[in-house]
């Protein structure tokens, strides 16, 4: 491996299409080794070292958290709604105290995430959580389940944020989506696994003086708890610190990313309340927000409620249960085609939109009067179309902001802001409206229909920015600290459509 001159050794000019800028130090990198050009093949090897490393874990405790943020959906069925006695819209409530806390709390989680450190941050919020669930199993009144949800939405809200975040410091751009899609595919798998699950642990029905919902709740969360004590033996910081890797690998996993990100002079690191202010008055984070409602508000709805749903077919609970597993395979491997399709063709858009698409057929084929075969057919959409698509708007967004507190701020609003529409998800599927749910399936549809608005108006918007900035090549120079400052406006920032 040939080496490369490195940038702490003397100050050098750096001449990046429209800037010519002076710096001593890349991005922060001046502690690292000299950084080796690899061949794709090394490249390759690398990427796979990391993600060996680094998804399984994260897999592991994102399949977990959203198993244990959606099994309520499979207590239902064992016994939950007849033991605590909840009537009229309780169950609902209880479902959205969730996802109160979880958007208030979301931004300020990933704010903590780089002091705190993400190799005990994230598994001591994964052992709490655990611990919370585990004693969900154990109340015996409404008021008691909807305090545990309460706590469980606190304690789970710096989780999917903070690891989308974490993926950014360690991918590039154009390889993120697949990584994203690794890590969430583990939600989807969560549903099947959820499913299986619940009708094996059903049987324990009585075990005790439990009910099976009980057991539910308590076996896995004591399994949270465990994969929790786990990751703190093995998830590592941040790719300058990582022990695991050589230093040449490390300085190359820092430089190659400057490089596929469009940064010529990297990212701003220090923290600064300007850095909020970009992320809140920025355009694009809130027309993101809309389209991660689009997908997200669906993907709740069918998440919580698709056993229900699955149960007005005719079938018993326990056959329901079974039943909610091919529709979540399926989305599994159509998230994970998307995923490498999208990063291939560096396109983020087009299956966001086949995702919105997919629902849009899903949603309508449930809201028909048709056979129950036809209705769970449409099942297999609208689970698939709000799965595989998912990735993909976390990845947008974060490709499209450059600076790294202002891309944790932003994202963190992306998620917390954009997780309302799990909320309302929560209260649309009402009892008094089965068997066919017209109000829910509904609500679904509009949220997609937000999305296929939304969706083509950002694609424009960022081709245009692009096309702009092209023509302006070269018009204006600015110096290194005039470029880190402006992040992702900085002329040689080309978004991601």
């Amino acid at each position: 491996m040939s080496q490369l001159s490195h940038p702490r050794d003397v100050e050098k000019s750096l001449r990046v299409e429209n800037v010519i800028v002076k710096t001593d130090d890349l991005g922060g990198a001046s502690a690292l080794t000299d950084p080796p050009t690899l061949t794709p093949e090394e490249e390759n090897r690398l990427w796979r070292k990391l993600d060996l490393r680094l998804l399984p874990i994260l897999s592991l405790l994102y399949l977990f958290s959203f198993m244990d943020r959606g099994n309520i959906g499979n207590a239902r069925l064992q016994g939950l709604v007849t033991q605590l006695d909840l009537t009229g819209n309780q169950y609902n409530i209880a479902l959205t105290m969730y996802f109160i806390p979880y958007c208030l709390v979301v931004c300020p989680a990933n704010l903590v995430l780089k002091r705190f450190r993400p190799s005990r941050w994230l598994p001591g919020i994964t052992v709490t959580w655990g611990i919370i669930m585990t004693l969900m199993g154990l109340v015996k009144t409404y008021p008691q389940l909807v305090g545990a949800r309460l706590a469980l939405g606190i304690a789970e809200a710096g989780l999917f944020p903070g690891v989308a975040y974490y993926l950014t410091l360690w991918y590039p751009r154009h390889h993120l989506q697949l990584r994203i899609g690794y890590f969430f595919g583990a939600a989807s798998l969560a549903g099947a696994f959820s499913g299986l699950l619940a009708f094996a642990i059903s049987f324990m029905s009585g075990t005790r003086g439990l009910l099976g919902w009980s057991w539910i709740f308590i076996l896995e969360g004591i399994a949270t708890v465990a994969i929790g004590v786990l990751a703190f033996f093995v998830l590592v910081d941040f790719p300058a610190t990582a022990q695991f890797l050589t230093p040449e690998e490390r300085a190359y996993i820092v430089y190659r990313k400057i490089e596929y990100d469009n940064s010529s002079v990297g990212e701003e690191e220090h923290f600064a309340v300007g850095h909020v202010i970009e992320a809140l008055t920025d355009w694009q984070v809130w027309l993101h927000i809309l389209i991660y409602m689009s997908i997200a508000g669906p993907l709740y709805g069918i998440t919580l409620f698709l056993p229900t749903i699955i149960n007005t077919f005719g079938h018993t609970p326990a056959i329901s249960q079974l039943l909610t597993v091919p529709p979540y395979l399926f989305a599994t491997i159509l998230l994970y085609i998307f995923a490498r399709y999208s990063d291939q063709t560096q396109l983020r858009s087009p299956f966001v939109y086949a995702g919105l698409l997919m629902m849009l057929v899903g949603f309508s084929i449930n809201i028909s009067d048709v056979p129950p075969g036809a209705k769970y057919f449409g099942t297999f959409f609208c689970v698939a179309g709000s799965y595989a698509p998912f990735p993909g708007i976390v990845a947008w967004l974060g490709n499209n902001l450059s600076g790294q507190y202002k891309r944790a701020v932003g994202m963190a609003l992306h998620i917390g802001v954009g997780g309302l529409s799990a909320a309302v998800a929560s209260n649309i599927y009402r009892s008094q409206d089965s068997p066919r749910f017209i109000l829910g399936h509904a609500v679904e549809l509009a949220f997609v229909g937000v999305g296929l608005v939304c969706v083509p108006v950002a694609t424009l918007c960022y081709w245009r920015i692009n096309e702009r900035r092209e023509r302006e090549k070269g018009e204006v120079k600015y110096d290194v600290d005039e470029l880190r400052r402006m992040g992702d406006r900085a002329p040689d920032f080309m978004y991601t459509l």
